[in-house]
């Protein structure tokens, strides 16, 4: 709510690092919990949530955490895997390792608006008209 109150109220305002807010541990943890709920199939690493699970969960946002705020984090490369389309055609699917997709959900998560009403236009506002339609 600080960095929207700060955007708002100082329209030139840049946010150059965002890793600390990133990191922290409970933005990592809410990140987590709505990759796991989306049940993802896993990247090119191989591990999944059950892996992550096994391994010791806070112990990967640890090391997660850790990575960000060093800033030594690096996306993996996106695993591509064809999925048949109706007409007999196949369609091209980018499939995210675990971790970036908590990166990516992370980010999403500081970067998006608090309030319900804006958040409902910025999500509209990365579709396509024809989507929308």
């Amino acid at each position: 709510m600080a960095l929207h109150a700060k955007a708002k109220a100082e329209a030139g305002c840049r946010f150059y690092v965002l890793y600390d807010k990133i990191s922290r541990e409970d933005i990592l943890a809410h990140a987590y919990a709505q990759c796991r709920s989306n049940k993802g199939a896993p990247g090119v690493d191989g591990q999944d949530f059950a892996d992550i699970e096994a391994y010791g969960l806070e112990r990967w946002l640890g090391e997660l955490a850790l990575a960000l705020r060093k800033e030594t984090y690096r996306p993996e490369p996106i695993r591509r895997v064809f999925i048949p389309k109706a007409n007999g055609k196949l369609r091209p699917l980018g499939i995210s390792t675990v971790r970036d997709r908590v990166c990516m959900t992370a980010a999403m998560l500081v970067l998006s608006s608090p309030s319900p009403s804006s958040s409902t236009r910025a999500l509209r506002s990365m579709r396509s008209p024809s989507a929308l339609a």
